[in-house]
């Protein structure tokens, strides 16, 4: 997963970069985050923001689709579900309701390495959302009757996000195909087989084991007082007893890619899809501390905006592709890719897209990125910086994401001057090292007739 929520897309220049040394020193201003231990293991990360009376609370668990193996898959996520069915206390529907007459808003998310749920409320009824979600920490009931319908809502969920989703379906196969030992190969939502074998007790056993408070990180953003989120941890979540039974994950480190892979997707679509995937390193296990910046720098210089070079030459340019995207992923738990996609213009072939792509990559390796490039990508940086901690929520994000992956909150603050030092030789040397065809996988969406009298109304699936 990467470090950056989706960063506005403004195209800065050159000449905006030079002269944004104002805005690099706005994005430098520390605000201190602070960090409790409770003694039964939980961990209590809260920063202070007082620009809107509001505070974003998040719970991070240490389990997601990554800890899921053969047979299991979708757990983590059917888990999530089931965690607004229900306590003893606060019976299906409660927690919702009493959210509701607060003004506040809650929702959850699965990720491959964490499962999250998260209240934005009013800074003064911050004790509200202690008390709810600290009662399902270890108290849910999982009410077969509610199981049952709950899985059937997935089922749906999968059916219309993927199934139905040529992309999304490719992108799917693309991963089981691109990961062989990598748990990184199964999808969040599950296979529908597993979806179709599981039961109400694996979910109960799944639950017991991962949520615990010393498998846990408490985040809180907003206009709140840390001692006294403290104090409220402690009375809410302190009695909580941990478990000794969280064994540590297994390794499942990817085997060696030992040349290119290639995949076909049939169905259902009105364009054809190309889809291509390199093994790269992340921050979990790069040599060099640089390269994975650099690496997320050169996805910028290839898709950051209109100036970027897909959009500039393939889409605008040749105007042989509808859209072209690259995008790297390495601020997770496992090592993940540096991933290129497109779809051709109607009349053009997908093989113009493909090799197109393939090129952009090729020219990488061989010319060092121009300076005005490598200044929009870095202005690109700093306005991200400043939309992000404009938002509690999206800061919420970054440290309960980074800590519970394992690679600690305050890399947060090593981002910035990171991406700020990464030269046109260091781009050069990743793309070379890394952007390889014997670590490449290559997914291409055949187009099938489309069935017109399949409906296209959303099911009714969300929460």
């Amino acid at each position: 997963m990467n470090i950056k929520t989706t960063v506005a897309l403004a195209v800065f220049s050159a000449s905006l970069y030079s002269t944004s040394a104002q805005a690099i020193e706005r994005v430098k201003v520390e605000v201190p985050v602070h960090e409790y231990k409770l003694d039964n293991g939980l961990k209590v990360l809260v920063k202070q923001d007082k620009r809107a009376p509001i505070a974003v609370v998040q719970l991070w668990y240490k389990v997601g689709s990554s800890y899921e193996h053969n047979g299991s898959t979708g757990l983590s996520h059917v888990v999530e579900h089931m965690m607004f069915k229900g306590t003893q206390k606060y019976p299906t529907g409660e927690f919702n309701r009493i959210i509701a007459e607060n003004g506040a808003e809650d929702n959850a998310f699965t990720g491959q390495d964490y499962t999250a749920y998260y209240q934005v409320i009013a800074a003064d009824r911050l004790e509200v959302a202690f008390e709810l979600e600290s009662d399902r920490v270890r108290n849910l009931t999982l009410p077969p009757a509610e199981f049952k319908k709950e899985i059937e809502v997935v089922k749906e969920e999968r059916r219309w996000r993927t199934e139905d989703k040529p992309t999304a379906l490719t992108r799917e196969q693309f991963e089981a195909v691109a990961f062989l030992n990598s748990p990184y190969k199964n999808p969040v939502i599950g296979w529908m087989a597993d979806l179709d074998a599981m039961q109400v007790e694996d979910l109960r056993a799944w639950y017991e084991r991962w949520y615990a408070p010393n498998n846990a990180t408490l985040v809180v953003v907003g206009d709140v007082d840390p001692d006294n989120v403290h104090e409220l941890a402690k009375k809410y979540y302190g009695p909580l007893k941990p478990t000794e039974t969280i064994p540590p994950p297994k390794p499942q480190t990817e085997v060696a890619q030992k040349g290119l892979r290639t995949l076909k997707v049939k169905a259902p679509a009105e364009l054809p899809y190309v889809l291509m995937g390199y093994k790269v390193p992340g921050m979990v296990n790069a040599k060099e501390k640089w390269e994975p910046y650099a690496l997320e720098v050169l996805a910028g210089i290839l898709d950051g905006g209109n100036s970027s070079r897909l959009s500039k030459e393939l889409i605008r340019g040749k105007e042989i592709a509808s859209s072209a995207s690259a995008w790297y992923s390495g601020f997770g738990r496992l090592p993940d890719l540096f991933s290129l996609s497109g779809m051709p213009t109607k009349g053009e072939k997908l093989e113009t897209v493909k090799v197109a792509l393939l090129e952009q990559v090729e020219k990488l390796k061989n010319e060092p990125v121009t300076a005005a490039e490598l200044a929009r990508v870095k202005a690109q940086v700093i306005a991200g910086e400043i939309y992000e901690r404009d938002s509690q929520q999206n800061q919420a994000n970054v440290l309960g994401s980074l800590e519970t992956v394992g690679l600690g909150y305050k890399l947060a603050d090593e981002y910035v001057d990171n991406i700020l030092a990464i030269t046109p030789e260091q781009i050069q040397a990743v793309a070379k090292k890394y952007l390889i065809e014997d670590t490449l996988t290559i997914a291409e969406l055949d187009p099938q007739p489309i069935d017109p009298n399949k409906p296209k109304n959303a099911p009714s699936f969300v929460r």
